[in-house]
């Protein structure tokens, strides 16, 4: 016997409610993500988030899957129409801080990734998916540099990222802040030694 939730229109429902949470993890962080804030959004009933999700850390962990997957291909589009004459050092800086921080430039759209990133720390349930995300991004990350012809080896990368990452939480608490200024301003320099 098939479950509903196996059915076209029950994975289409659980699809619409996943791509829901996902879009008010960005917008508001793990608070916004709610039963009843993820049907809304979705536009369905209130009872299909329980129906389809054991418990709303499931839902989270689905809104989080789905994000860093959306962002990992949206990545990997980015990179394959990398043209050679795009190789300088400034696209390359665009392309890492696109993976690292979000195309949104917008303060608030980067403090929202950082305080996305920090809460996971508070969700060990959330663990294993982000090792498994950021081992998808560093490997993203290291095409980007080879073939912006770079060379770049683990550890150089783990440097690179914790000066972005350094650099972004700096600026943040600045008067006027640009995190993604400050951010490539960093690695570009980082990048012309």
């Amino acid at each position: 016997m098939t479950s509903a939730a196996s059915t076209p229109k029950g994975e289409r429902r659980r699809a619409a409610l996943v791509a829901a949470a996902a879009q008010l993890l960005v917008e508001g962080g793990f608070d916004a993500i709610r039963h009843r804030a993820v049907a809304d959004r979705a536009g369905l009933p209130l009872a299909s988030t329980t129906y389809y999700f054991d418990s709303l850390d499931d839902l989270v962990y689905a809104a989080m899957e789905h994000y860093g997957r959306s962002e990992l291909a949206r990545g990997r589009e980015r990179l394959a129409g990398l043209s050679v004459e795009q190789r300088g050092v400034d696209t390359l800086v665009e392309l890492v801080l696109d993976q690292l921080l979000g195309a949104d430039p917008d303060y608030d759209a980067v403090l929202l990734r950082y305080e996305r990133l920090v809460g996971t720390g508070r969700r060990p349930y959330l663990r294993p998916l982000m090792r498994t995300l950021a081992a998808e991004l560093r490997e993203l990350l290291t095409e980007s540099f080879v073939r912006s012809g770079v060379e770049v080896d683990a550890r150089r990368l783990e440097q690179l990222i914790a000066l972005v990452d350094g650099a972004v939480v700096n600026a943040l608490i600045e008067v006027d802040p640009d995190p993604r200024a400050v951010a490539a301003r960093m690695l570009r320099d980082a990048l012309s030694d």
